[in-house]
């Protein structure tokens, strides 16, 4: 190591406009370090200890991604520097270096300690450090405000939806139980009428043989056309007539629906005396609603369930952070999710490889990625033209990753705006309806956390952004 006159210094851009005694300060506090070539500088992730300055030779720069190095920047340019490039900001970042650097031949660097240059920076240059200093912690907060804004401004959307999708049969479980009780004390009511002591055992046992019937036929009930139902109705109601039974038309519907024929009812008929028909009749109809009620709460509960289900999926509460994932049940739930978002002149597609093997990944991350990309795809097809549209979800295997296309019909991303949809802050949307961090958040996502590529292939009324995801098991990336 030596030491270097301030003549040479004032020939390197960086200290050109530097004092006389500024100059002789970086002289004395600096030493020329000599590197062989392929002779490490400083190393990623490393303390940062020096600030270099290039002098002589060439020097590259690389970064480590996903266990692969990737050169960023390779100059032999005099006066380029590296190393402790955010001295001036002290102990508000964690000073490390951000790169590694290598002589590509042999150099010469000027090494400055990081500590001492610091301190003799704020005092040349307060205004600019105070500038740099509020311009760096600006930034990184606003990037968390607006990042927490998004995240809530997500997260309220689908609470809102999950909300709407779990109130529809919440309610029609709560109205089916409310019926439910009424029928109970009809059958009661008219089980007693039936069991008074004119109505002898045998003719109640029958009675109970083809209530099981009925509900047996409920199962196997036909899908019926508006007009099947109305021809039968009237024919059910005309069998009331004929048996003088009043109120036929309240009945019809109920036994319609549940299959029931009048040959079903001519064996009733058979079965009980002609002036208990009418409480009989009662009786059975009420089973059969009380029946199609015990179904109804079953499948609004069974729905209610589904829900909570994809809302744990989506959430991934119960999972390790990374983990081997099926794509397809993550991209289901967000579906499930969203769905209440989802207009209704927009068709949703779905095209899956079921061989796609699982894909090693931080699911609950890749989950706000299918949020993001379907959320885009929804106002792409609705907000313009009809607002009606197809959105495909596909997925497939490409090579040694897992590929996962959004396509939708849209307007698609015109040519000049290709480039910047991922970069944060950009959006097309209107002013208040988007902040513009949604491609960005899921670019980071899939590209720094998993190692993967996003990209957008788009041309009008097809546009697809793709996210590919590697297969093999790899390190996860340390948040």
């Amino acid at each position: 190591m030596t030491s270097i006159e301030p003549a040479r210094l004032r020939e390197l851009f960086l200290f050109a406009d530097l004092t006389d005694e500024q100059l002789a300060w970086v002289a004395a506090n600096s030493d020329v370090v000599s590197y062989r070539k392929g002779e490490v500088v400083s190393v990623e992730g490393e303390p940062a200890e020096c600030f270099y300055v290039l002098l002589s030779g060439t020097l590259s720069m690389v970064r480590t991604v996903r266990g692969d190095e990737v050169e960023v920047t390779r100059s032999d340019q005099p006066g380029v520097y590296s190393g402790a490039t955010q001295f001036y900001l002290g102990d508000q970042v964690d000073q490390e270096y951000g790169a590694t650097v290598r002589a590509v031949t042999d150099a010469e660097f000027l090494a400055l300690p990081a500590v001492d240059f610091a301190a003799k920076f704020r005092q040349w240059f307060p205004m600019a450090v105070h500038l740099l200093q509020g311009m760096f912690v600006g930034i990184r907060n606003a990037d968390e405000l607006v990042g927490q804004r998004e995240r809530l401004l997500a997260l309220g959307k689908l609470t809102a939806g999950l909300t709407h999708e779990l109130n529809n049969p919440a309610a029609a479980a709560v109205r089916a139980s409310e019926t439910l009780r009424e029928r109970f004390a009809g059958m009661r009511h008219k089980l007693g009428l039936l069991a008074d002591g004119h109505f002898d055992g045998l003719q109640l046992h029958r009675l109970t043989k083809i209530q099981e019937k009925f509900i047996a036929r409920m199962a196997a009930a036909p899908e019926l056309t508006p007009i099947q139902v109305a021809d039968l109705e009237d024919e059910l109601g005309d069998w009331f007539d004929d048996h003088e039974v009043a109120g036929g038309w309240d009945l019809a519907p109920v036994f319609v629906a549940a299959g029931i024929t009048t040959a079903d009812l001519d064996e009733l008929a058979n079965v009980v005396d002609p002036g208990f028909l009418s409480p009989a009749l009662r009786w059975l109809s009420y089973t059969v609603e009380t029946e199609n009620l015990l179904i109804e709460v079953k499948e609004s509960t069974k729905r209610i369930s589904a829900l909570v289900g994809a809302a744990k999926q989506y959430s991934q509460l119960d999972r390790t952070p990374h983990q081997e994932i099926d794509l397809h049940e993550g991209i289901d739930a967000t579906l499930v999710m969203l769905s209440g978002k989802i207009p209704e002149g927009v068709r949703i597609v779905k095209d899956y490889d079921k061989a796609l093997p699982h894909v090693p990944a931080y699911a609950a991350e890749l989950n706000q990625v299918w949020t993001n990309l379907l959320d885009n795809a929804v106002a792409a097809v609705h907000d313009h033209g009809d607002r009606t549209g197809t959105i495909t979800v596909r997925t497939a295997r490409d090579g040694d990753t897992a590929l996962v296309e959004v396509i939708d019909t849209g307007p698609g991303v015109p040519p000049e705006l290709k480039r910047r949809v991922f970069e944060p802050f950009f959006t097309t949307k209107g002013v208040g309806q988007g902040t513009g961090l949604g491609l960005d958040v899921s670019w980071r996502v899939v590209v720094n956390r998993h190692g993967g590529d996003l990209r957008v292939v788009s041309e009008p009324g097809d546009t697809h952004f793709q996210v590919r995801l590697p297969l093999r098991t790899g390190a996860p990336e340390v948040p």
